[in-house]
């Protein structure tokens, strides 16, 4: 499925369902939450949002430990319809366009290197893939995102 607009399409509500394998603990962990992506600019004009904020926030069950997990992250427009991905300090995580449905990203955090697929499964849902290799973490997550 193709979008037209990367951050409207991620705007609003989401309700997130997110599985991890730790290969290096040999642990399984789970994540159930919503994530709210809130406009937070909108061009001088006034036309289109240029920036967004995501508040994520659930339950994380993950080896012996269960407990809130929180995830914030900033959205700023970059040119046409992608979107560049930051962590609320400014630094850059990765950019985003769904234009073509699919979205391939690469970030290295120290020595650990993250490659993340996201895919438009509807005009209402999409989906991540990451997979996680380096000296500190080895680990795969898979996250549903569903509009509310």
């Amino acid at each position: 499925m193709e979008i037209v607009d990367t951050l409207e399409f991620l705007l609003g509500t989401w309700k997130v369902d997110r599985l991890f394998q730790d290969f290096r603990l040999s642990i399984e962990g789970h994540f159930q939450g919503t994530a709210s992506i809130s406009a937070r600019e909108s061009d001088n004009d006034g036309s289109r949002t240029s920036g967004a904020v995501m508040d994520e926030s659930g339950e994380l069950h993950f080896g012996d430990y269960a407990g809130q997990a929180r995830r914030h992250l900033e959205f700023r427009r970059l040119e046409a319809s992608a979107v560049s991905v930051n962590f609320v300090d400014g630094r850059h995580f990765v950019d985003l366009d769904l234009r073509k449905g699919i979205w391939r990203s690469e970030h290295l955090c120290g020595s650990d290197n993250y490659e993340i697929v996201t895919l438009v499964l509807s005009a209402d849902s999409f989906q991540e893939r990451w997979s996680v290799r380096g000296s500190a973490k080895q680990y795969d997550a898979v996250t549903n995102f569903a509009r509310v």
